[in-house]
């Protein structure tokens, strides 16, 4: 059998008979002419063979003839062997030159008796043409007949022209037909946006119409009724009487001139007294005509002189113009949307002439523009001379905003005394009460009911109920795993708390045991937990898995509703009411959500959050929150921009060449409803900040 790797498909092999001798050339001549009537004979089958026949449906013996025994492809530049074998030119020529046989029958074979197979060649390419002509598309058909030297005459190539030019235009037309569509299709589209668009904005205009019409007769009420306060008044400084039970002011003023206060009146300066009263008489009816000539023009005169409060309320509203326009539309088209609504609108409007809507956007617009500032009134160093770490992690007022209490990594919960912190001006103020701890503290939540209770979490896990009084703890839950973040008492159960840590678990405890009564476990660290104050059942919890979970915890095994938005873990949870919730996140925004409808209503951007704690407060109409850039921020709710801004400046010497940058806001306190706020920074500096205009 001899070697068989050979390069190449194998073939089966055969007894290798003995060689041809190469001088024997009527042999060789034979066998070339054998070999070219075969190659014509399967040439012929392959040509003539049908689409349909077996060698559509496989390789019959026509195919196969027609292909090459080493590649087993179509040949390629047909070469015959003097043994009668066709194959392609390099695949012979590179088994010979291995080998010197026949890869078919194994007889001797050399280059020297290869001969061309010019036959099969046409066979070959008479087959290729048929296969283009099937397959191939007309204009590749007609390409090619004109490639190959086809002859046409010049009558057929017009005619040819011809029918390749109207089917252009044939062509040219369809394609402008469905353009025309397709633009049709979008001016349709356009035009019931626009109408849609057109619809809201008579919609609305109407509204504003209404409401000018509303403020204008209101704004006309209230100038009347300025108008009687006065005529009364003018009335009262002409009755004798009158003056006799209720002196004028000019009167009472007078009496501070006289010599001796048993001095009759009419002896101490007569005339200059009486010409005083004259003089106010002739200055009141002056402005009563003037008034009544106002009262009957349809608008009250205007003011030439604005103070400088209006221009810069004035201002305000225009910097803030889009967002203000967004939050009245948004207000009024819902307010007429409700059935409920209409109803209490109905009432709204015949008390006061005012929609609702109206009515909540003026509130927002009042409250707005009233601030643009943050004033500092108070400042105090909370840092003491035995700790360096100065962090405040968590600032807390008590039930009646008569004590504010802070905690931190210096390990010590210190309660201040804010008049004395306002009303005394001095950079350091002793703590009333101060508290030592084992680890860092992370949060504070007081107590709304009993004034001396207090709850702490720290790095350790550990949840802690003090008794401010006495100074000591009353219970320390020691359930959770790793560091505790947030701790929060309920509002309407004061024996009721939660707690939130890294160990994935939310923990619900009641001082009254000594083991937590809820467990809930979760898939991600818990950042902070908040309780909603019209409800001890439910809790807002904040993830690292960037969402916020609200939970009934009377069916704590799945939360009631999931919101998201949030792109970074959801450090704070804060309720501004019953149903308004707002959060904070690394990712740099503060979210409000409608925990009632499970919906968002807005998201504030303005302050930097990347990876720390910067705090977040709120009360029912501002929201409060630190940023890493050492400012602190108040954004109105109805608002997305910040309405008021204040960066810590560091006033001692040793702290003037440290980075501003390298500080950053750590913790945030509304007081109650007012506009009075403390916030302390990482350097240990707490301020108290007022809403300012």
């Amino acid at each position: 059998m001899g070697d068989s790797s050979v390069a190449g498909a194998l073939v089966p092999s055969v007894p290798k008979p003995e060689a041809a001798p190469s001088g024997d050339a009527s042999t060789a001549a034979a066998a070339t002419t054998a070999a070219l009537a075969l190659a014509e004979e399967a040439g012929t089958r392959a040509a003539s063979a049908s689409p349909q026949g077996p060698a559509a449906e496989g390789e019959g013996p026509a195919d196969r003839d027609l292909l090459c025994p080493i590649c087993m492809a179509v040949i390629k530049d047909a070469f015959l062997t003097a043994c009668g074998h066709s194959f392609c030119y390099m695949c012979i020529v590179t088994h010979l030159s291995h080998k010197s046989d026949c890869p078919c029958c194994r007889h001797y074979l050399t280059k020297a008796q290869l001969y061309p197979n010019f036959l099969l060649d046409k066979v070959l390419k008479k087959i290729s043409a048929r296969q283009i002509a099937k397959t191939a598309s007309p204009i590749d058909q007609f390409r090619y007949a004109l490639q190959q030297g086809n002859e046409m005459g010049v009558k057929e190539l017009d005619s040819l022209m011809t029918l390749i030019a109207e089917k252009k235009r044939q062509m040219e037309q369809q394609e402008s037909e469905t353009n025309m569509q397709i633009l049709l299709v979008f001016l349709h589209c356009l035009r019931k946006q626009k109408l849609e668009e057109l619809n809201e904005i008579q919609t609305d205009l109407q509204y504003i119409k209404e409401d000018i019409g509303a403020v204008e007769r209101h704004r006309l009420e209230l100038y009347r009724t300025k108008e009687r306060y006065s005529t009364k008044l003018r009335m009262l400084l002409d009755d004798p009487a009158a003056q006799k039970m209720w002196p004028s002011p000019i009167d009472k003023a007078s009496s501070l001139f006289l010599p001796n206060s048993r001095t009759p009146l009419s002896a101490s300066c007569p005339g200059s007294l009486q010409n005083k009263k004259l003089d106010l008489k002739a200055q009141v009816s002056h402005q009563g005509f003037q008034r009544r000539d106002a009262l009957t023009c349809s608008d009250p005169p205007k003011s030439p002189i604005q103070s400088g409060n209006v221009i810069a309320r004035k201002r305000r509203v225009q910097a803030q113009f889009n967002e203000l326009q967004e939050y009245y539309l948004q207000r009024r088209r819902t307010g007429s949307q409700s059935r409920r609504q209409e109803e209490r609108d109905i009432v709204a409007m015949n008390r006061e002439g005012y929609h609702a809507g109206l009515q909540d956007f003026q509130s927002v617009l009042t409250t707005f523009t009233r601030y643009s500032r943050l004033r500092v009134i108070a400042e105090l160093r909370h840092g003491d001379l035995f700790h360096s770490a100065n962090i405040v992690s968590s600032i807390e007022f008590d039930r009646d905003d008569e004590l504010f209490a802070t905690a931190g990594v210096s390990k010590r919960i210190k309660v201040f005394e804010f008049s004395s912190v306002v009303n005394e001006p001095s950079d350091v103020h002793c703590p009333v009460v101060e508290m030592a701890t084992r680890s860092k503290l992370s949060c504070l939540s007081w107590n709304k009911y009993s004034k001396n209770v207090i709850a702490s979490s720290d790095y350790e896990g550990i949840v802690t109920v003090w008794d401010v009084q006495t100074r000591q703890s009353v219970m320390e839950y020691e359930e959770h795993e790793k560091r505790a973040w947030s701790v929060d008492f309920s509002r309407t159960e004061p024996s009721m708390l939660v707690s939130g840590s890294d160990d994935c678990k939310v923990k619900v405890w009641c001082t009254k045991q000594e083991a937590s009564v809820i467990n809930i476990d979760m898939k991600a660290n818990i950042c902070s937990v908040k309780y909603n104050p019209g409800s001890s059942f439910y809790v807002a919890v904040g993830s690292a898995d960037h969402h916020i979970h609200y939970f009934d915890l009377r069916n704590p095994s799945a939360p009631v509703h999931i919101f998201g938005g949030h792109k970074k873990a959801v450090s704070y949870v804060k309720f501004l009411s019953n149903n308004e919730l707002a959060s904070a996140s690394t990712d740099s925004t503060l979210r409000l959500w409608d925990v009632k409808d499970n919906c968002p209503v807005r998201t504030f951007r303005g302050h930097k959050n990347e990876k720390n704690f910067v705090g977040l407060s709120v009360n029912n109409e501002y929201i409060a929150c630190g940023s890493e850039t050492n400012e602190v921020f108040a954004y109105h709710k109805a608002i997305s921009k910040p309405a008021a801004s204040h960066r810590f400046v560091s006033s001692d010497l040793d702290d003037a060449d440290d980075d501003p940058g390298s500080y950053f806001i750590s913790a945030v306190c509304w007081k109650s409803d007012s506009p009075t706020m403390l916030t302390a920074n990482s350097q240990g500096t707490i301020k108290v900040l007022v809403l300012a205009p």
